[in-house]
């Protein structure tokens, strides 16, 4: 069963085959949870976001029309629901390093040399700190365009915000993380 495409198991789910369902998560859990981390900056947030994901896909699954994948209908749930959580949460930003420290999630490093390592970690932790900083609406869609790859029109559909919107929030979020990281490197340079 584990050779059959996502189709092939939606099909199988729809016909009673919970097995197929199990494997259908066993599939993506992990590259939502990701995704959802980056978005959420908690851990435990993205855990609980992608167990409701999953258990409303499971409830849903009739309404999947197969139109497009079955991660980016899955995805698009897991993205509502967090978009929803952040507009009641309205918290305070948290640096992404207790991000790194609670995923786990590591950037792979090919370069042994320690001076040039250690450069491109301090770098990384700037960045991820500085992001963290940007309003819910900027993170979410750099995070969704840098970090998971979707294209404009893929982040207009899974927020269900206008196309336009999305790329003026993504170039504004990218101004605004450069401005931010560009004062940074300033005082660390002054100081």
């Amino acid at each position: 069963m584990k050779n059959l495409d996502d189709q092939q198991l939606v099909d199988l789910c729809r016909d009673g085959d919970e097995t197929a369902f199990d494997l259908l998560v066993l599939r993506h859990q992990d590259r939502l949870f990701h995704s959802l981390v980056s978005m959420l900056k908690s851990r435990d947030d993205a855990m609980d976001i992608a167990q409701s994901a999953l258990m409303q896909a499971h409830r849903k699954l009739d309404t999947f029309r197969g139109e497009s994948a079955f991660y980016s209908w899955l995805y698009r749930i897991a993205v509502n629901l967090a978009l929803s959580w952040l507009r009641k949460q309205k918290a305070p930003a948290v640096s992404l390093d207790a991000l790194h420290d609670e995923s786990g999630y590591e950037i792979a490093d090919d370069n042994s040399q320690p001076l040039g390592s250690l450069l491109r970690d301090e770098h990384r932790r700037l960045v991820r700190e500085t992001l963290a900083e940007l309003p819910a609406d900027f993170r979410t869609v750099l995070v969704m365009k840098e970090f998971d790859g979707l294209s404009y029109e893929e982040i207009a559909g899974l927020t269900e915000v206008p196309l336009g919107t999305v790329r003026s929030r993504i170039h504004r979020g990218r101004s605004e993380l450069a401005l931010r990281l560009k004062r940074k490197l300033g005082d660390q340079a002054a100081g």
